[in-house]
């Protein structure tokens, strides 16, 4: 078994539920090391952190090219099992989606997110038949590369609004049926909506949070098997950029900055 085989193999079995995997994502080497420094023990990049870093939006908008640079970069920075928020497989088909996971694999990474919301102006989730079409060519593009790639389903339906509980559960039976290995149903985080998906869903299942949200061992409680951040961490350090940019321009002064990470300290972090 070499490397990524064996990062592989262990990002799979730190998904338990009840004792959720953290995920800080991340978006450039070195989010990825300050994670890693910290504790983490796997790494997960947010396409929105990566798509802003390259000057491109949120929502399918980045190339595919682009993205997997971005991969490469982070597996390459850490020494921790790297997945892959990949949107929608960037491409219209699922032979499209299938290179993009060959090039996640050959940059390194270990697992993929793959969501099924839409962002060409129709309807708000892509159809269920067409998603497992995609899901399945994941599995096999993994399954050819030799790698046993965590394959996390993205259920997009609280997040577009366009669905509760019944309509996730159908779609994460249909997407574990056609490869999937975990559902990751971002938009809520009510505790009573998240134990209802916990037992009706039969694989581990992965919430986003956000400041506010329930801490990690309420979620564990309710059997949560992966808490993300989502873009929260880039949104919070743009934040940062945007305050001191505000108060140099206007009152002169720099307590924006005043909390921020030392010199010595990151560059360190960026020395093997």
């Amino acid at each position: 078994m070499n490397e990524q085989q064996t990062r592989a193999q262990h990002f799979r079995s730190l998904h338990l539920p009840g004792e959720p995997l953290i995920l800080v994502n991340v978006w450039d080497a070195a989010s990825a090391r300050i994670v890693a420094a910290a504790g983490a023990h796997a790494i997960a990049t947010t396409s929105a952190g990566v798509a802003w870093s390259r000057g491109a939006p949120d929502g399918d908008a980045l190339g595919r090219d682009a993205a997997v640079d971005v991969i490469r970069l982070v597996a390459a920075a850490v020494r921790l099992p790297v997945t892959a928020d990949v949107e929608a497989g960037y491409g219209d088909t699922p032979d499209d989606v299938a290179t993009t996971i060959s090039a996640v694999l050959a940059a390194g990474a270990v697992g993929v997110n793959v969501e099924d919301g839409r962002h060409d102006g129709g309807e708000p989730l892509r159809p269920v038949d067409e998603q497992c079409a995609r899901l399945a060519a994941v599995r096999s593009a993994a399954d050819r590369a030799g790698v046993p790639l965590y394959l996390n389903a993205r259920v997009d339906t609280f997040l577009r609004r366009a669905g509760g509980v019944p309509e996730t559960v159908a779609r994460a039976e249909a997407y574990l049926a056609a490869g999937a290995d975990g559902i990751f149903v971002p938009g809520t985080v009510d505790p009573s909506t998240v134990a209802a998906l916990v037992a009706a869903i039969p694989a581990p299942l992965n919430v986003m949070v956000r400041a506010g949200g329930p801490p990690v061992a309420e979620l564990a409680r309710l059997g949560v098997a992966r808490v993300s951040l989502g873009p929260t961490v880039a949104e919070a350090a743009y934040a940062v950029a945007q305050r001191a940019a505000a108060e140099a321009f206007g009152a002169g002064t720099y307590d924006a900055v005043a909390d921020a990470l030392d010199f010595g300290t990151l560059n360190a972090l960026m020395r093997d």
